[in-house]
């Protein structure tokens, strides 16, 4: 009688102390290298692979495997801030500054005194030096936060007067008129969807008015037969009520970008009489992901004192990375918002001259709802769109865009230095898609 080839299997203190699967532990979890241990053994136990290829099973499972799931993306989409692939590619600075942050620091203490301070102090700092037209800042986990914690400390449970034209929503279905209510504040909405007077919000001003929030529409546009009431326009009027005007700029320019001439900045917004701006830190602003409230000092204290700010205020790796993207070099979102034609063009005819590809023209965008329907006028690789799914699976893992039966590379968001990266990226596509070497 033949002995259980299951008593073959090797004992789990053997494979955890076999020199690979332990240099492996220095990088993953004790209970994820002993759970991919034990997966191995159990396949090996139902006989779906021999008791001598567990140690290999085990090998292939935590080959380079790191800890985190999330892969990095080049984004070859043409898309600046594109919301599904993390939005702003933080700079080199802010980069840095997240190592930096990463272990002890004085993020709320202060080192010459021995003393605790105020959280995030150079983060304000930066964002008051670059716009100093708000008299305070304060800095919490998200846009939607920032106009959260806005409504729930400035109305209460009383009105929030909003135009029709502006009851937003963004993506995966995120409505900003159930973000306010959900916060206990009533919505007095006035004007239509295409035209809204000024007569429209001094009518509805009254005792029980909150605030009035102006919200940019940011992912569309309306055109035609409309009207819409400016921020200098409403200003006297609130002013005279004693009512907050709160504009929700989204995109978090903070200057006027002459790229993007309609596209809305705090600093004009301020200048305006708007009383406090919110903004987004990872989009236009090229930041970390972030809500950002700039505006009057009596405004912004009021909203810092709410119980609410404390659950949604920001970490030391975003108060970190936004104030590195604030005093750095421009950030990679402006510069390929930026970036010449010319330059871009000269680029991709290069690589498609090494790749035998066809250069054509593409309009990039701006995306995570800013500057929208402001096309970018530039240039891609056309290939076959066969090799978009490698592309996506591949490593590095390229994101392209498929249109009129091509698959097309944007280079715009791709940085200069990893184009040879790319290159060997197409390559390895194409050998995956082709192993013979047919498909050129």
């Amino acid at each position: 009688m033949s002995a259980d080839p299951r008593r073959r299997i090797p004992r789990t203190d053997h494979l955890l102390a076999h020199p690979d699967v332990a240099a492996a532990a220095q990088v993953l979890s004790e209970h994820v290298v002993r759970g991919i241990v034990r997966g191995a053994q159990e396949r090996a136990r139902r006989g779906e692979i021999a008791a001598e290829a567990v140690l290999e099973e085990i090998r292939s499972a935590l080959g380079g495997r790191p800890a985190g799931s999330l892969r990095p993306v080049l984004n070859a989409t043409g898309v600046i801030v594109h919301t599904n692939l993390g939005r702003a590619p933080l700079s080199p600075a802010a980069r840095a500054a997240l190592q930096d942050a990463a272990g002890y620091t004085d993020v709320e203490f202060d080192l010459a005194a021995g003393v605790r301070s105020r959280r995030g102090a150079g983060a304000r700092a930066a964002l008051l030096a670059a716009c100093p037209e708000a008299e305070d800042a304060l800095i919490v986990n998200n846009g939607a936060a920032a106009l959260a914690l806005a409504t729930t400390a400035l109305a209460g449970t009383d009105e929030v007067i909003l135009s029709r034209g502006e009851l937003i929503e963004i993506g995966a279905g995120f409505r900003l008129p159930e973000l306010i209510t959900s916060t206990g504040a009533r919505l007095r909405e006035v004007g239509t969807t295409n035209r809204t007077h000024l007569a429209d919000y001094t009518a509805a001003l009254g005792p029980s008015t909150g605030c009035v929030l102006r919200v940019h529409t940011s992912n569309y546009r309306v055109i035609g037969f409309t009207s819409e009431v400016a921020v200098a326009e409403l200003a006297g009027p609130c002013r005279e009520a004693g009512v907050p005007l709160v504009a929700d700029l989204g995109s978090g320019l903070l200057e006027p970008e002459p790229r993007l001439p309609a596209e809305p900045a705090a600093a004009a917004a301020l200048r305006d009489g708007a009383d406090l701006v919110i903004a987004s830190g990872d989009k236009l602003l090229g930041g970390p992901q972030a809500g950002i409230l700039l505006g009057r000092a009596e405004i912004i204290a009021r909203l810092a004192r709410h119980p609410l700010a404390r659950a949604m205020r920001a970490d030391k790796l975003t108060l970190a990375a936004l104030e590195a993207t604030l005093r750095g070099p421009v950030p990679p979102v402006l510069e390929a918002l930026r970036l010449d034609p010319d330059a871009l063009r000269e680029r991709t005819a290069a690589l498609a001259d090494r790749l035998g590809g066809r250069l054509v023209a593409h309009e990039g965008r701006v995306g995570g709802g800013g500057g929208a329907e402001v096309p970018l006028p530039g240039w891609a690789l056309a290939l076959d769109p066969a090799l978009a799914a490698p592309l996506r699976t591949g490593d590095p893992a390229v994101v392209a865009t498929v249109r009129d039966d091509c698959c097309l590379l944007d280079l715009r968001c791709v940085p200069a230095e990893e184009d040879a990266r790319l290159e060997a990226a197409v390559r390895t596509a194409r050998t995956r898609l082709d192993p013979a070497g047919a498909q050129r």
